[in-house]
């Protein structure tokens, strides 16, 4: 009775500490559309200029992203925390400072994407190490929880910073949000259960299948050898262009195509994460049920990855419609904050119960590593490319509803089971003599 108090404090301690994690990452991205203009207005920058910074970044967290993954398989989250702690800091700080176009670039791209690295991939698959099973993705929706409030809190605050101080103050508040709350989450944060002498939670619910008691390790090139993998990452993929093309687009589609004010469609952009507080939790109990109701997990997690894209094309088409009412952009909202509810944490979900845990964070972190350092870019790319050449962000929001689709497709395609391969013993090898 003991152990098991012990093992459920530190799992929730687990919990906090990646919504810490969770908390700061999209602290990063929902504040950058805030100080974009003020930055280039100030600095004399184009937006195209000021935006590569956070490009450049994104490139950099990607592939900070798989050394994460192979830092927490063997140490846990704590050395990941603490590296963002410091670097994320120093990403806000230092840019803060900059008084040319070459310093930003390197200031904000090189320490805000080692710091930011070093969040996502430790985040998710150190729930996932602690959770499985039915237990899984309530928890994570709870760690979730925090990328919405950094949505509405922090782009929030330092929107009204910037009423009575400049853009570099901003930052510099947040450099300290952002070191504090790393700190308190390398402070409080756990290593794999199997440390402390405990199974994950939610391991004998996932019985009849993946993931079943711990036994093959595998290892990075033989999980890149087989389709789950590669099924994920282009179902996770497609639906990351889709997704920061929207993110990055759909403010300037409600000015430029709907002719609402910029304050008007910042507070709906804002609805997304208000929406998205409640979503989170209460998507992850959802998906939790459904894998109980399919006593399967990988089953149940590819259903939720089906049903998550077919969410985003409704949104993409509700979106569209915001155009007649404002109501539908409302409607919108809510259904972007069910989909971002459920896509991110079940494609990591369905690599777990594909492939269990022990392995999870270096191959989570090549995944990772190749959908970031793609998803957003091409994203954020071709949706103002197609207003570039269209003059409209109608056709943005079609190539979003077309790549939702494509995510639905390569969702339906992914296997429910994989047998590790089998290791050849000296007994074999005898045998086979």
């Amino acid at each position: 009775m003991e152990d098991n108090v012990r093992a459920k404090r530190i799992g929730y301690m687990v919990i906090a500490a990646a919504w810490l994690a969770v908390f700061c990452l999209f602290g990063y991205r929902a504040t950058f559309s805030v100080l974009l203009g003020p930055m280039q207005e100030s600095m004399n920058w184009t937006v195209s200029q000021t935006s590569l910074g956070y490009s450049l970044m994104m490139t950099i967290y990607a592939i900070t992203a798989f050394f994460s993954g192979m830092i927490i398989d063997r140490y846990g989250t704590k050395p990941a925390y603490f590296l963002g702690a410091i670097f994320g800091a120093l990403g806000f700080y230092i840019t803060s400072y900059v008084h040319s176009y070459v310093a930003y670039l390197a200031a904000y791209s090189i320490f805000a994407g080692i710091g930011t690295g070093m969040l996502w991939v430790s985040s998710t698959v150190s729930v996932r190490k602690w959770y499985v099973g039915k237990a899984y993705a309530t928890m994570w929706g709870l760690a979730f929880m925090g990328a919405p409030m950094a949505q509405v809190l922090l782009s929030l605050g330092a929107k009204q910073i910037l009423v009575t101080m400049d853009w570099r103050i901003a930052m510099r508040v947040l450099a300290l949000v952002v070191f504090v709350a790393l700190i308190i989450a390398t402070l409080i944060a756990k290593k794999n259960p199997e440390d402390y002498g405990f199974k994950p939670f939610g391991l004998e619910a996932a019985k009849d299948g993946q993931p079943k008691e711990e036994g093959h390790t595998w290892e990075l090139g033989e999980a890149f050898k087989t389709y789950p993998i590669w099924g994920v990452i282009l179902a996770f993929l497609t639906s990351m262009v889709a997704e920061f093309l929207i993110w990055t687009q759909v403010v300037m589609f409600w000015v430029n195509d709907i002719k609402l004010s910029l304050n008007t469609s910042t507070n709906l952009y804002v609805a997304i994460g208000i929406a998205g507080i409640f979503t989170m939790p209460l998507l992850g109990i959802v998906a939790d049920k459904v894998v109980g109701l399919v006593n399967h997990e990988a089953k149940g997690r590819k259903i939720m990855l089906i049903f998550a894209p077919i969410v985003g094309v409704v949104a993409c088409i509700v979106l569209m419609m915001s155009k007649y009412s404002l109501a539908f952009g409302v409607l919108a909202c809510i259904l972007f904050a069910i989909y971002w509810a459920i896509e991110p944490g079940g494609a990591a979900g369905y690599a777990g119960a594909i492939f269990g845990g022990k392995s999870l964070g270096k191959i989570w972190g090549f995944a990772t590593l190749i959908v970031m350092g793609i998803g957003p870019a091409f994203g954020s790319f071709m949706g103002g490319y197609l207003f570039d050449v269209s003059g409209s962000y109608y056709n943005s929001v079609i190539f979003a509803l077309c790549a939702f689709a494509a995510s639905v497709i390569f969702a339906i395609s992914l296997p429910l089971d994989l047998k590790a391969p089998k290791k050849v013993t000296k007994t074999d090898e005898a045998i086979a003599g």
